[in-house]
């Protein structure tokens, strides 16, 4: 055979392959783009609700921000011109959509002082405070799951998930109350171990700073752990038992793989898809935070200032704060499912 026709034979044998990644290409730009329309609208739909749900809030943010003090009518009416809350509803929607779509979430009432401003200044203490725990829940909650359904139906499984569901029934602020009555105050012999609340004692500095916030962190991302890992568990140990009477796993202990490698590279990694939504959507929490475990401590996060904001309304800080936190699950969303293809191919086609 010629040189020229053995390169010819090279050539068509290499065109259908290059058509198939061509294909495959095109299938995922598809699909990329699907996923990025969807949140696009997603994200519409959520400046939308957040302009209404928060206006069918009783209360009067001008009449609550004065309240105490001799106000006359004309006053309060120069307030309401201020806040531009004396416009008609669709005019204060379509301004407020307009701002939103350029960054400007508004000015809050209470705080006088640019909404993005106050999310950013308060965004580093909640980031802190629940992507630690979102780690850690994250990763007992696979290392746990991963065991359980290996092992199911034995002593270790049904003490896992007893444990999880139990924890996972209760309230994060009623645990994290228990944890401050028990660790903070001390009962009986045993004395107070942990602060209060707050994220530092205010007078530490270097190296003494980051062991102070560390004390003050370990009560708060407690409760959140013990209250969030459950769920990671559970989807963790249901997805792999679905995977565990697969051929494929007989086929590779066949071919003389040892149990826990079988489980590693084979059983764990179908398993995942469930699993990795779970963990996207946890990283999306870390922004939103927790309300209810960030107010029980004091904890100068986004959670303890969306709690401010709702006692007043403060409707341009609560709208800003609501779309901050239905963005990042949106966009934690986004990332999990352009993640899905690659972790398998068959998503997408």
């Amino acid at each position: 055979m010629t040189a020229t026709s053995t390169a010819r034979t090279t050539t068509v044998a290499r065109a259908p392959e290059a058509r198939a990644t061509s294909g495959t290409a095109r299938a995922y730009l598809l699909y990329m783009a699907d996923k990025l329309g969807g949140a696009a609208i997603s994200l519409l739909a959520v400046l939308v609700t957040s302009f209404f749900l928060f206006r069918i809030i009783p209360g009067d943010p001008v009449r609550t921000m004065t309240h105490g003090r001799q106000v006359s009518a004309e006053q309060l009416a120069a307030l309401r011109r201020q806040f531009g809350l004396d416009l008609p509803l669709w005019q204060q929607f379509t301004n407020y959509c307009g701002k939103a779509l350029t960054g400007d979430l508004g000015t809050s009432y209470q705080f006088h002082a640019p909404v993005g401003e106050l999310i950013a200044e308060k965004l580093p203490a909640t980031l802190l405070l629940t992507g630690v725990a979102v780690v850690i829940y994250s990763a007992i909650g696979l290392w746990l799951g991963t065991r359980s359904a290996w092992r199911h139906g034995g002593l270790g499984d049904k003490l896992n998930t007893g444990v999880a569901l139990t924890l996972w029934s209760v309230p994060s602020f009623w645990l994290g109350l228990l944890l401050i009555i028990t660790f903070s105050v001390g009962t009986g012999p045993l004395p107070g171990l942990f602060p209060t609340g707050g994220m530092e004692s205010g007078h530490e500095t270097g190296f003494a700073y980051v062991v102070d916030v560390a004390h003050h962190l370990v009560l708060p991302v407690l409760t959140l752990v013990a209250v969030g890992y459950a769920q990671t568990l559970l989807v963790m140990r249901s997805s792999l038992l679905d995977e565990m009477g697969s051929d494929y796993l007989t086929t590779a202990r066949a071919k003389g793989l040892r149990d826990d490698a079988v489980r590693r590279r084979h059983a764990v990694p179908n398993a995942l898809l469930p699993t990795v939504t779970m963990v996207f959507i946890n990283l999306g929490h870390v922004a939103a935070g927790s309300i209810l475990v960030e107010t029980v401590f004091s904890w100068p996060g986004l959670g303890g200032l969306f709690y401010q904001a709702l006692s007043v309304p403060d409707l341009p800080l609560v709208q800003g704060l609501f779309v901050v936190f239905a963005g990042a699950m949106i966009v934690m969303n986004l990332l999990a499912d352009l993640l899905y293809p690659l972790l398998d191919p068959r998503v997408g086609r």
